[in-house]
C-alpha cells in the first residue's frame, strides 16, 4: 500500500475528480520512484502512472499504489486519449509547476475537461502532505545529515592555506557522493574572506589565507530526502571583530532554536534571532529569512521569516540559519536543521558550532 497516494486520494478538494502531477519533486514524493519523464493521475479510487520505454520496466518493479502504464506517443496526447475513457471532468494541476504556455496548451488539448489551476493541489501537497514528515521520512533526512556531518569533520583536516575555494568544494562533493549520498542537495557553497559576505557565493579561484573566515553551505540527498548545513570556520586566528560577529550569530541561532516550541509563530521564531542581531548593531546585515523547510526539495514549507503566517508544528523539519554579512570584509552563517517530533524539538545536526580555528 502506498500511504502517500492514499493520503492524497482522501484529501482531494471537493469538486476535483483527479489530480494530474507532472513535476519531479511531487512524483518522487508520491511514488518513491525517480524519473525525468512521467505523468501521475490520482483519482479518489484509483491512480495511474504513465512513463516511457526508458523507465517502464523499472517503474513496474518499483511503483506501488498506482497502475504503471506505458506512455504511447507524446505525453499530452497520451493523457488526452486516457482521459477520453475516464469520467474525470475536473482536473487539479500543479499551478506552481505549470508555465503560462503549458497551461494554454493543456486547456487546448484537454478541452473536454475543466482545469483547476487555483493552487489548491499545490497547497495540499506542499502545506499539508509534504510538510508533515513521517518518522520514516525523518530517518532518511537523518541519514543525509549524517553524511553531511561526516563531510564537515573530514574537510576540517583537508583545508590548507593556499587551496582554492573550488578545490575545497570538489573535495566536499566527492566525499558526500562517495560516502552514500545519492546526490548533492544543491551546489556546495565555499566562500572565503570577503566572499563569505556573499550569502550564496559561487566557489571560485580565490585561495584561502590566514585570517579568513570560510563559510561552507552544503548537503546530501538520501532516497530523495535532503539535508542542509552551514558552518563558518577561521583559518588562522580571527581578529576581535570577527569573533564578535561569530558569537553574535551563534547566540542568535541558539536563541531561535530555543524559541522554536510547538505552536510558536514562525515569524516570532525569526524575530528572536533577528532582534538579537539588530541589538548588536548588525540588523542591516542580515537580509534573508531565518530558515526553511527541508524534504524532497531543499526549500519547502514552512519558513521562518518576517512574513510567514504559519506556526511551527509537529512533523516540521526546518533550518535555522542566521547570518551577518559585512560587504568587502567577511560574513558568518551557522545553520542546523531542527525537527518537531511527537516528543519534542530535536536538532538533527551534530557538527560542532563553537568557533573552530584551523
Amino acid at each position: 500500500m502506498n500511504t502517500k497516494i492514499k493520503a492524497l486520494q482522501q484529501s482531494l478538494p471537493a469538486g476535483i475528480d483527479a489530480a494530474v502531477i507532472t513535476s519531479e519533486p511531487n512524483r518522487n514524493y508520491l511514488l518513491g520512484f525517480a524519473s525525468s519523464n512521467g505523468t501521475l493521475v490520482v483519482a479518489r479510487e484509483e491512480a495511474f502512472f504513465f512513463t516511457d520505454s526508458r523507465y517502464i520496466t523499472a517503474a513496474q518493479q518499483a511503483v506501488k499504489g498506482a497502475q504503471v502504464l506505458l506512455e504511447k506517443g507524446r505525453p499530452l496526447a497520451n493523457l488526452k486519449a486516457f482521459l477520453a475513457e475516464k469520467p474525470y471532468k475536473v482536473l487539479a494541476i500543479e499551478a506552481q509547476h505549470t508555465s503560462v504556455e503549458a497551461y494554454r496548451i493543456l486547456q487546448s488539448e484537454l478541452a473536454a475537461c475543466t482545469l483547476d489551476a487555483s493552487g489548491a493541489l499545490d497547497r495540499l501537497l506542499l502545506n499539508t502532505l509534504r510538510r508533515k514528515k513521517s518518522p520514516q521520512e525523518v530517518e532518511k533526512i537523518r541519514a543525509a545529515q549524517a553524511i553531511t556531518d561526516a563531510c564537515f569533520e573530514h574537510i576540517l583536516s583537508f583545508i590548507k592555506e593556499g587551496m582554492t575555494e573550488k578545490e575545497i568544494q570538489l573535495e566536499m562533493d566527492y566525499f558526500m557522493l562517495s560516502h552514500g549520498a545519492d546526490a548533492l542537495s544543491f551546489e556546495t557553497i565555499v566562500a572565503s574572506g570577503e566572499n563569505s559576505a556573499k550569502p550564496h557565493a559561487v566557489p571560485g579561484k580565490r585561495r584561502v589565507q590566514k585570517g579568513d573566515f570560510i563559510t561552507m553551505d552544503f548537503g546530501a540527498v538520501v532516497d530523495f530526502y535532503h539535508s542542509d548545513m552551514t558552518r563558518t570556520v577561521a583559518l588562522g586566528e580571527p581578529d576581535a571583530a570577527m569573533v564578535e560577529v561569530y558569537n553574535t550569530v551563534l547566540f542568535a541561532q541558539n536563541a531561535a532554536i530555543a524559541a522554536a516550541k510547538s505552536g510558536a509563530k514562525c515569524v516570532e521564531i525569526d524575530a528572536t534571532a533577528r532582534n538579537i542581531i539588530k541589538a548588536a548593531g548588525y540588523g542591516d546585515y542580515f537580509g534573508h529569512g531565518l530558515g526553511h523547510g527541508v524534504g524532497v526539495e531543499i526549500h519547502e514549507e514552512p519558513c521562518f521569516n518576517t512574513v510567514s503566517k504559519e506556526v511551527f508544528q509537529e512533523g516540521d523539519v526546518v533550518t535555522v540559519e542566521p547570518g551577518i554579512y559585512l560587504p568587502g570584509r567577511f560574513g558568518v552563517r551557522i545553520e542546523d536543521m531542527i525537527y518537531h517530533s511527537a516528543s519534542g524539538i530535536l536538532n538533527l545536526t551534530e557538527s560542532e558550532k563553537k568557533l573552530l580555528v584551523l
